[in-house]
């Protein structure tokens, strides 16, 4: 993530022994393609992601990180939407093992278009949503929410995503004003739900990644530490 959407990237990350490696955010309907193109009007270009075929540049991009003989994961997509239905067509790709809601981008643009953190001020929409993506596809379906959205209940949110059957809750654990994650949020988060947690936000040193595991979650996500196409720490010694 982080601005980095493409089966390229993501094989240089094969060799550090990821369990899932994650294309996207794609903008997969009208509306948030429309508030992508918006956005990168004020030099945010990674959000130029309106593809005429995006089935089949998904498959493609997919098909160069199953290639890699050094990775023997699993492959996510992230997926903007303000509806179920272009998420569940694109669940169909069958070299895709895992689709992600995002119910995370907070661009102004695509919370205006009912897309990304729009969602979490709707647990019983975001419920639906999900609800309809879990039931119409027959991949793995993880929602990636970020936390202490104003006005938003972090784990009122988490059991929507829980009861709507959801394989995986993606927690962005941002803290505002701090350089690392809200450990509390996803302690609170994890006792309350039984799907598994992949904490994300400032993991960037084998401290961090195991003060995320230490609070509860199942997992961890990596990012902007690996933006540069390498990964600074070992991830065996977690």
């Amino acid at each position: 993530m982080a601005g980095i959407t493409d089966g390229k990237f993501c094989n240089k990350m094969a060799i550090y022994g990821f369990d899932i490696l994650t294309i996207g955010g794609y903008n997969a309907d009208q509306q948030s393609i429309r508030a992508g193109l918006k956005i990168i009007k004020r030099g945010r270009p990674e959000f130029d992601i309106a593809k005429n075929d995006l089935e089949q540049h998904i498959t493609n991009e997919i098909k160069i990180i199953k290639n890699n003989n050094d990775y023997k994961g699993l492959v996510s997509v992230n997926l903007r939407a303000s509806t179920p239905d272009p998420i569940i067509n694109i669940s169909n790709i069958p070299e895709l093992d895992i689709i992600e809601i995002n119910a995370h981008c907070r661009q102004q643009e695509l919370v205006q278009a009912g897309c990304g953190q729009a969602l979490l001020k709707n647990p019983e929409l975001l419920k639906d949503f999900t609800s309809k993506v879990v039931e119409n596809c027959d991949k793995k379906v993880s929602v990636k929410m970020r936390a202490n959205v104003p006005g938003v209940d972090n784990v009122i949110v988490a059991k929507a995503i829980n009861d709507a059957g959801a394989d995986f809750i993606h927690v962005d654990a941002m803290k505002p004003g701090f350089d690392c994650a809200d450990y509390g949020v996803i302690e609170s988060i994890t006792k309350n739900v039984d799907v598994f947690i992949i904490g994300n936000n400032s993991i960037k040193d084998i401290m961090s990644a195991r003060n995320m595991l230490s609070a509860g979650a199942n997992g961890f996500s990596i990012a902007r530490a690996a933006i540069n196409g390498t990964l600074p720490f070992d991830l065996s010694m977690v």
